[in-house]
C-alpha cells in the first residue's frame, strides 16, 4: 500500500482518526496537508509527523476556506492525489427539544463540510489529470440509530449517499470516493461515550469482537482505500466496527441513567 510521491489532505488531522490517519500516510510515503480549526494543536501535529506534513488552518464548514487550503496544497506540493475527510463533531439532544443551532452546527461540519472537501478535492484531481482517492469519513451513527444523537446520525448518513453520488459522478474521470465506518474508538469526539461504563459496556455487547477499536485501525482501512491496492474500488463504505453493525444501535441514553 505505499504511498510514495503522493498528496494528501486530512482534515481533522489534528487528532483522533485524522492523526492517525496522516501519520500512516507519511509511513506510506505520503506528503499530508493538515486542515483543522486550531492552528496550534495542528502545527504541533505538522511537527511530529515531520518535514513532509504542513499545517493548514481551516473551517470545513466555511466553503472559502476548503478552497483555500486545497489550492495551498496544490500550490506547496505541485498536486494532489488523497482526500481524506475526518473532520466532524456531535450533539446530544432529544428529538423533541433539539436545538436549532445544535443541529445546523453539526450538520455544517459534518455534511456541508464532506461536500466542500469532496467538491474542491475532487475539482483539483481532475485538473491534475491523475485522478485521485478520496475517503470519508462516517460512523455506524449513519446505518444505526444511536439515541439522542439524531443530528450525528441524520449528518453520517448523508456523508454515505454523498459518498456514493459522488463515485457515480467522479468514476469517469479517475477518482475513487469510497468511505470508512468507524465503531466507537477513543477520541477527543467520543469522550462523553468511552468516559461511561454503561455505555461502553453497551457497545461492546452488540459486538461480536467484544473490544473498542482503536484509531490506528481504523487508519489502516483509509490508507488501503487511498492507496492502489484499492483500484477498483469505489462508491463503498467499509465498516471497520469490531462487527457492531451486524447487530443494533446503542443506547447512548445510559450516560444518563
Amino acid at each position: 500500500m505505499s504511498l510514495d510521491g503522493k498528496v494528501a489532505i486530512v482534515t481533522g488531522g489534528g487528532s483522533g482518526i485524522g492523526f492517525a490517519t496522516a501519520k500512516a500516510l507519511v509511513g506510506a510515503g505520503a506528503s499530508v496537508a493538515l486542515v483543522g480549526r486550531t492552528a496550534g494543536r495542528l502545527e504541533e501535529a505538522a511537527r511530529t509527523l515531520g518535514p513532509r506534513a504542513a499545517a493548514f488552518a481551516g473551517d470545513v464548514g466555511d466553503e472559502d476556506a476548503v478552497a483555500r487550503v486545497v489550492r495551498l496544497t496544490v500550490e506547496r506540493y505541485g498536486r494532489l492525489d488523497v482526500g481524506v475527510n475526518a473532520a466532524g463533531t456531535g450533539a446530544l439532544a432529544p428529538v423533541e427539544s433539539q436545538p436549532r443551532e445544535a443541529w445546523a452546527a453539526t450538520l455544517r461540519t459534518n455534511l456541508d463540510g464532506t461536500m466542500y472537501c469532496v467538491k474542491h478535492e475532487a475539482a483539483a484531481m481532475v485538473a491534475g489529470g491523475r485522478g485521485g482517492a478520496i475517503v470519508n469519513v462516517s460512523s455506524i451513527a449513519g446505518t444505526l440509530t444511536h439515541r439522542l444523537m439524531s443530528a450525528y446520525c441524520v449528518s453520517k448518513a448523508g456523508v454515505e449517499m454523498l459518498t456514493r453520488c459522488a463515485a457515480d459522478e467522479l468514476g469517469d474521470r479517475g477518482v475513487r470516493v469510497n468511505a470508512v465506518r468507524p465503531g466507537l474508538v477513543p477520541t477527543d469526539l467520543a469522550t462523553p461515550l468511552t468516559a461511561s461504563p454503561k455505555v461502553v459496556e453497551n457497545y461492546l455487547s452488540l459486538m461480536p469482537l467484544r473490544r473498542l477499536g482503536t484509531v490506528e485501525e481504523v487508519a489502516a482501512a483509509i490508507v488501503f482505500l487511498a492507496s492502489d491496492a484499492a483500484a477498483w474500488i469505489t462508491g463503498q463504505v467499509l465498516s471497520v466496527d469490531g462487527g457492531h453493525t451486524l447487530r443494533a444501535g446503542p443506547d447512548v441514553g445510559l450516560m444518563f441513567r
